[in-house]
């Protein structure tokens, strides 16, 4: 086993960066060793699972080759789901940042206007402004260890999951590495984030457009129209239409509509002009 770890960890090359983007405290070796004993768990689970759901409907030759096929199969795909988590966490904190990063940003540029020095505006806006204010707070707790600050800044931009928010870092990074104000570029730089959620709102409109059509056709002209002709057709042939039947018919529309509830959500854009 611990063979098997050290090569995935070997193979993975950039789990590392992953893990330091998702903020994971976890070295890769660790991540990769918790990652193959809950596969292990998960695919001994499953094949139980399927051992006993099976066992009495199938001849037990077929059950061992089901069993067989899910103890073989499914450790491939618990393990690249389960490796593949902090690249969700990384999608969360983009997220989150985008959705805060121009106020966050022009908060610091009206300090910075103001002549407080970085370090002091950074420590501002990590106490209280939205949710980039945890994002502050990483950079000022590392600050706070001893770490130069140009390098916690440049840290931070490396290892951030959200383009705009490094580029407002890179500023800053800029500013203390050549000592030159920050204040122009750091409102270009504003500037130009503003007009890229701009942009992202007139295209979650057009796709909007597109996803609503989408949904009066599969969601409701298809089902009523569907249902319709499967109850006329039915009547004609005789067909006997249990309860059943039009509860899974029911399960089926819940499902198609909770799923264009989420794929709306998560194609709305994180933008607050």
């Amino acid at each position: 086993m611990a063979q098997i770890e050290s090569i995935l960890t070997r193979k993975l090359h950039g789990l590392k960066k992953t893990l330091r983007m998702a903020h994971s405290k976890q070295t890769p070796e660790q991540y990769v060793k918790k990652t193959v004993r809950l596969t292990m768990y998960a695919a001994l689970a499953l094949t139980a699972s399927a051992f006993f759901l099976t066992a009495k409907m199938l001849p037990m030759e077929k059950v061992i080759v089901l069993i067989l096929a899910v103890f073989t199969c499914s450790p491939l795909l618990i393990f690249f789901f389960l490796i593949s988590a902090p690249k969700g966490t990384i999608k969360k904190r983009q997220r989150e940042i985008d959705k805060d990063v121009l106020f966050a940003g022009r908060y610091i540029l009206m300090k910075l206007e103001s002549g407080a020095p970085i370090v002091n505006t950074l420590a501002d806006a990590s106490k209280g402004y939205g949710i980039a204010a945890k994002y502050f707070k990483e950079i000022v707790d590392e600050i706070n260890t001893g770490v130069p600050v140009e390098d916690a800044l440049e840290s931070a931009r490396t290892y951030s999951s959200s383009d705009k928010f490094r580029k407002v870092l890179w500023q800053l990074v800029v500013t203390l590495k050549t000592g030159t104000n920050v204040t122009g570029p750091l409102k270009a730089t504003l500037a130009s984030i503003a007009n890229e959620q701009v942009i992202e709102i007139k295209e979650y409109g057009k796709k909007l457009n597109s996803l609503m059509l989408f949904y009066m056709v599969v969601a409701c002209v298809a089902p009523s129209l569907g249902l319709a002709m499967f109850l006329i057709i039915g009547s004609f042939i005789s067909l006997e239409i249990s309860n059943s039947v039009l509860f899974m018919i029911l399960f089926f529309l819940a499902v198609v509509q909770g799923f264009f509830l989420l794929l709306i959500k998560a194609a709305r854009p994180m933008v607050e002009l």
